[in-house]
Order: C-alpha cells, then structure tokens, then sequence
C-alpha cells in the first residue's frame, strides 16, 4: 500500500463507518492478495503482427485468409453481417449472441484482390483484405467505410493471455457514437473511453467515465454510410478516439481514428453496414429481441432509497392521489429489507407488504423490489447457506469463497456464469412474488464492492464458470450483471409463465435487452447532469437496449424547481419514466417543489398517459425490427452533418421529435429539424425542415414536434384507443404503425399499417388489409389542417 493507498483506506473507513469500515479495509487486502497470488506478472513480451499473405481457402459465406504468423477467418451472414476473428476465433462461444451464430450468406464469394490481396463479396458489403492483414469494409459501390489496420498483439513469453491493438480508420467527416451509456455524448468527441463496467461511487456528470454499462459496440455516422462495429470480447480495454479533418482547398483530409486496446481475449468483430433502420435490425437478429416490458412499466414510477414505512408509502401514494397525478409502479429500495439482506423483509417496518402490495394493485399501481448480488456471509442466513450448499458462490483460485463488503456487511457473490447457479438464483424470486413485488430493479451488479483502496469490484484472479470454460474475473467482470439479468428474466418466466417479466439493471453488456432494460444510474443533480442523463439513453439505444432512463431530478441534493421540472418534462418523454433519489436528498414528489411546479408536472404526466399507446407502440416495434424508442434526430437522414452534431433533441419513434430544455433561464430554444414538415404540437405551427428554427420553450412544458403526416396512437377522454392524425403537407402522403395493448401476457398482437392521404382541406385515413384497405378501426382525431 503506497501513501495515496493509505489515504483511501482512511477516507474509506470514514465514509462507511466504523465496523464496515474496517471490513472494506479487510476486503481490499484480500482482494490485492487473491489477485498477487493468482495472476503471474506478465514479464517480457513478444510483439507479433499477421506477417504476409500466404494463401486462402474459401469457405461458406466467405472463407480463410492465412498470413506468415496468423490467420484470418470472414464470413457473411444471411443478415449480412459480416464476422471476422483473428487466430482461430470463432463467433461462439459468445455471451452477446441470442442463440446460434447466424447462417453463412451463400452467395458471398472470395476473390483475389489487386495487389496480392483478398476480398469476400456480398450482396450489402464487400471486405477486402490486404497482403499485410488490413481489412477494408466497403459499400456495394466500392466506396471504403472502415479500415481496420494489421493487429498487433503482446504475447507473455511465459505463457498468458495476449493484450492486443486494433487501430481503425474511419472517413475524415464521420462521427462517433454508442460504446454503451456514456455521459459525454451522445456524440463521441476525441478522448479516452474505458470498457470496465464500473459504480463510479459517486454521482456522475459529463466527463466521467467508465460507468455501469460499456459496450465494445460502435457507431460511425459519414457521408459515406453508417456502420456497427462490434468486437465481441468482454475483457477490459479502452477505446482511443480521434474525429478526423476534411481538407481544405488542395489540403489532405486527416481519417478519424479508433484505437482499441484489450489486456486479453480474442480478437473478433462484427461490421454491419447499412442504414441506421437496417443496421439495428441486423444487431437485435445478432444479439436477440428485446424483451417486452408490461404495459404498467411504461407508465410513472416513483422512488426513494428511504421510504421507511408501509405508512410512508401510503402517504407518497396518497399525494399523488390527491393532487390527480398518476402512478403506475412504486420502487422500495435495500431500506425495505432485513439488515439490507437480499430476498427479506424488515417486519417491524414493513410488517404487512403483501397487504400493502394488494391495496396498491387495486389501485393500478405495482410494487417493484431492488435486488442486490451480494448476499450477507452470515451462517443461519437462509440464501447464504442455500448458495453454501449448492455451491453457488465464486471462489478465488485457492478454491476460497471471495468476500466483499456491500450494504450488508461481509458479502459473497453467486456466479452467474454458471447455468446451476443462475437456475437456483431465479427460484428466489418466489419469495419476491410472495411479498407481492411485481417487477425488479437489480442493482449493485457490475458487481460492486465497497473498497478502501482500488477497484470496486472483485478481485481479478477470482474464477468464474464462464458456461462451463473456465476462467476468471477479468473475462467475467463486464457480464457479470447481464448474467443476473438472466437469471431473474428466466426464473420469473418459470414462476410466472402467463406473465411478462419486468426486469431491469444497472449494469450490462451486449445483448441485456433480452432479459430487460437498464437506468441510467446516480446521476449527479445538476444540469449537467440532466444532459448527461439523455446522453446514456441515446447511446444504449443505439448499443441496442431501447428500455432505459434516469433518476428524474437526479440522485443526489435538492434540484431547483426549475431543475426538477425540466427534468420531470424530458423523463415524461423517456422509455423508463422513474423519479428516484438518495437517502440524503431531497424529496422528488412534485407537490414538494410548490404550486406551480406541480400544475405544470400534473400537464407532462397526463400527456404521458395520453400516449401510453404510443409507448405500446415502439416497445413492439423496439421487440420486432431493435429500433429504439428513443433515437437521434440523424436517424433518418445520417448524411445531414448538421443532424449529426445535434445533441440536444432526439426523435421518439418516427412520428416526435423532442426538444428537451438543459439550460436555466431558457424560454425560447433553436431546435435542428430533420427533412420534412413539422408541427409543433402545443401550437399547431408549422415548419420545414431541414434547418433550423426557434420555437417556444415556456417554463410549463418543453418543445414537441409532430411528423406531418404521423398517424399516432393516443388514449382518448374516456380511455379508448384513439388515432391522432398530423396532417400532410399538400401533395404529400403519411402513415403509421400501430400494435395494440394485448395486455402483460406473451400474445403478439397484429400490426395495424395506416396510410394518410391529403385532398386539399380534407385528409384521408386508410387502413391496409392483406384484403385491401378498409376505414381504421378507431376514431380518428385529425390536427394541423388549421395550422397559423
């Protein structure tokens, strides 16, 4: 321990107090020790690149490249995906995939390439590969997308894994996006990204990074067309990125860059290349659908890490109801439990939840329960000593259980990475169900353990099942949380089989939208952090996890009003619609920040029941084709350089565009229109689009636009299923989906297509039938025909 070390551990006994204290202390020493015993120095290393070309051997979808010192496998898959890895590795075993890899494309074909090298040729892509091992991903046209430069590896000579190099270049105009929930962006500027899920212990702004979701998931938006790129390796690294430069005059242009370093695991990536529609629809047949939350999850959720009592909850509950505010979900947080232990319940406080559960059932309103990983390592324990006898705990390489410290004091972690223990874990859930919980928030699952010195988490060397392979932290870390999601999703689904399950967490890796969704984390209370808090739900979208959202005014302190409110209003726009707060915060009821801060909060939820339909509408579509509800306003038109740059507004579905308020003081705000006409929804003007204009942003609600010629679903004044119809410029067509509610059951309701006509002053609404087209099975409400 050196003396900034010791500094730490001081703090850290501070911070938590006494008694746990001194166990985190305890804990990061084992930690250190476990990982000095277990992890050999790596010593001197031997530099390798693939050499030159050799031969090739086609193959199904593609084939085999073979170079002096490695070897270069390239498949196409139906989907048009294409799959390389270097030195032997394949597309599974993969923890990403939703099943089996995907079938080679047939009629991709390789080919000798110009100046001794090779290519594959699809019907979407052509990849080309150099003689020095450069792949070159490439437009039907031959226009270049990406050029990934020969890898470098570092190999132990004494043996190990090898950390390894993959630098990237991309066209001098392209912008970058993704890489899981990151608080600066949603656009990627120049920097230094790490991919080590991590609970920064702190609350979080622009500027902090890693946090609880990173993705080796990549977006690169260029004039040229837009790509994913994904290496499918769950080891740590981080990603170097630099924007390119276009030349002026008779200047060069300068490439962006992507650098990519990983301290172990294979070297494999996936490109998909297409439109933005067609590329997520490629990665959710990759990575799997996702899940479909309940129709009560997509309304307004309230919590508090400190609710108490039952008879706090009653009160919360009775103030929404007296103030006409609507409630769907109430989240009771590690306070709710017995000494913070996981699947328990404080009786003296709590001492009739399924009661309490039932009266808020009957309401309309459904309990949803944290759960934490770590479970208290006390004998008499009821989960410990189950985990004790099935074995379920991770072990460090002595074949010791690994202990950490968490809310419960001294804790040991199940391994998720085991089929057996995730099995076990998912029948916990019963006494979950029994208390009357009807969804779950998992928490604390990168997995964190409170540590006086170092990392967070546990320690490296700490071996895991990893499927029945074997391995340790350090390949385990980054889906440990997305293998608890599992868990919980799948034991629910055989608890609860008529029912969907609601899961979310908040931590992941690729293909957590499977089992479910994720929030946004402790977001600092400020406005930068509302920024920060629409950022990560941009970027886990397009990482493929459409269901997410932050702590409506933020984690930590008291907001202003005006803070909270605009932040209520942009969580009203949001797939996960959650006020949440830390036991030392304010409070986050809207009756708490005066009279008119709640008229004009009642205004944002009751338009967010109104389109609760709409909501329906884009979960299906989000399970069907992986477009998220929440995308940028590039979306459409990704060629727009001005779209790309636009970070303050996002499209929900086709049919809205957003323009959330992340300023104080502001009342009027510019907002960058895709092509197109659009109506302001409060208004009833209109504009044109592309460009950009300026339109009111009055303290009671923010900017809203509708698509001229949007067909959206709305609930009615008596609760009905209402079209509203936006008119289309003169001369113009529209239309839109709808997928009705089927209820919370597993029914795939039909998709409704409706198609909008103008004739002068007079709009026509049809609806297609594989018979032809019929009149809409709803009533219509038809706006924008009287627009100023």
């Amino acid at each position: 321990m050196d003396g900034r070390d010791l500094v730490r551990s001081v703090k850290a006994v501070g911070s938590v107090g006494g008694a746990q204290g001194l166990r985190t202390v305890r804990a990061a020493w084992r930690r250190r020790r476990a990982d000095a015993r277990a992890l050999p120095t790596r010593g001197p290393e031997r530099a390798r690149t693939p050499g030159v070309v050799r031969d090739a051997a086609p193959g199904p979808g593609g084939g085999t490249v073979r170079f002096s010192r490695s070897e270069l496998r390239i498949v196409v898959a139906v989907n048009g995906a294409v799959f390389w890895g270097w030195d032997g590795a394949d597309p599974e075993p993969s923890y990403a995939l939703a099943g089996r890899c995907p079938e080679p494309d047939p009629r991709a074909v390789l080919e000798p390439d110009k100046e001794g090298g090779w290519r594959v040729v699809a019907e979407r892509v052509t990849v080309a590969v150099s003689r020095q091992g450069a792949i070159e991903v490439r437009t039907p046209g031959g226009v270049p997308l990406r050029r990934d430069l020969p890898p470098r590896w570092w190999e132990p000579v004494g043996g190990g894994p090898a950390r390894w190099l993959q630098r990237s270049e991309v066209a001098a105009d392209a912008r970058f996006f993704g890489l899981g929930g990151r608080a600066s962006g949603p656009r990627l500027r120049d920097g230094t990204y790490r991919l080590w899920n991590t609970d920064p212990g702190h609350s979080f702004e622009p500027g902090d990074d890693p946090l609880y979701i990173t993705m080796p998931v990549q977006w690169v938006v260029a004039d040229a067309g837009t790509h994913l790129a994904f290496h499918d390796n769950t080891w740590d690294g981080t990603v170097v990125l630099r924007e390119g430069e276009e030349g002026a005059g008779s200047g060069h242009d300068r490439a962006g860059v992507s650098e990519l370093r990983m301290d172990g695991g294979p070297l494999r990536c996936w490109v998909i290349v297409g439109t933005p529609a067609r590329v997520v629809h490629a990665w959710a047949s990759l990575t799997g659908a996702a899940a479909l939350p309940p129709a009560w999850a997509l309304g307004h959720h309230h919590a508090r890490w400190g609710f108490g009592t039952e008879e706090e909850v009653r009160r919360i509950v009775s103030g929404y109801h007296e103030h006409g505010l609507p409630l769907d979900a109430v989240h009771l947080d590690i306070d709710h439990y017995d000494a913070h232990q996981v699947f328990t319940v404080d009786q003296d406080r709590f001492p009739k939840l399924p009661v309490l559960a039932e009266e808020l059932r009957r309401d309309g309103i459904r309990l949803v329960s944290i759960v934490d990983p770590g479970v208290r390592a006390t004998p008499g324990n009821a989960v410990y000593d189950a985990g004790t006898a099935e074995d379920a705990f991770v072990r460090d390489a002595s074949g010791e259980v690994v202990r950490g410290v968490v809310w419960p004091g001294e804790t040991v972690f199940p391994d998720f990475t085991h089929a057996r223990v995730r099995r076990w874990w998912g029948r916990l859930y019963e006494e979950r169900l029994g208390e009357g919980f009807s969804g779950f928030w998992h928490d604390m699952n990168e997995p964190t353990s409170f540590a006086a010195f170092g990392e967070t988490t546990l320690p490296r060397s700490a071996r895991h099942a990893l499927e029945g392979r074997g391995g340790d932290h350090r390949e385990a870390h980054n889906v440990y949380g997305l293998c608890m999601a599992r868990a919980g999703y799948e034991g629910l689904r055989e608890l609860v089989p008529g029912e969907r399950p609601f899961v979310f967490s908040r931590s992941g890796w690729a293909g957590l939208q499977r089992y479910g969704g994720t929030w946004s984390g402790d977001v600092a209370t400020s406005w930068p952090g509302l920024k920060a808090s629409l950022s990560l739900v941009l970027g886990l979208g397009l990482c493929g996890v459409p269901y997410s959202g932050p702590d409506v005014g933020g984690f930590d302190g008291s907001p202003s009003p005006e803070l909270y409110l605009r932040w209520f209003q942009l969580g009203a726009c949001l797939p996960l619609f959650r006020t949440h707060a830390s036991l030392r915060a304010g409070r986050r009821e809207p009756w708490e920040f005066g009279p008119e801060v709640l008229e004009h909060a009642r205004v944002a939820l009751v338009e967010r029941r109104r389109l609760l339909p709409y909501f329906v509408t884009l979960a299906h579509l989000a399970r069907r084709t992986g477009a998220p509800y929440v995308r940028p306003v590039w979306w459409g038109a990704p060629e727009d350089r001005a779209l790309r740059d636009c970070e303050d507004a996002f499209l929900l579905g086709d049919s809205l565009l957003v323009a959330p308020v992340l300023r104080p003081g502001t009342e009027r705000r510019a907002v960058r229109l895709p092509p197109g006409r659009w109506y302001d929804t409060a208004t009833g003007r209109a504009y044109e689009g592309p460009g950009q204009v300026l339109v009111d942003a009055p303290l009671e609600r923010i900017p809203v636009l509708a698509r001229a010629g949007s067909v959206i679903p709305v609930r009615g004044e008596h609760g009905g299923l209402e079209l509203e119809v936006w008119a289309p410029a003169p001369g113009r067509t529209g239309g839109g989906l709808v997928v009705p509610d089927a209820g919370d059951g597993w029914d795939e309701p039909e998709i409704e297509r409706y198609v909008v006509r103008r004739h002068g002053r007079r709009v026509v609404v049809e609806r297609e039938r594989e018979e032809g087209m019929s009149a809409p099975s709803h009533p219509l409400r038809v706006r924008g025909l009287d627009e100023p």
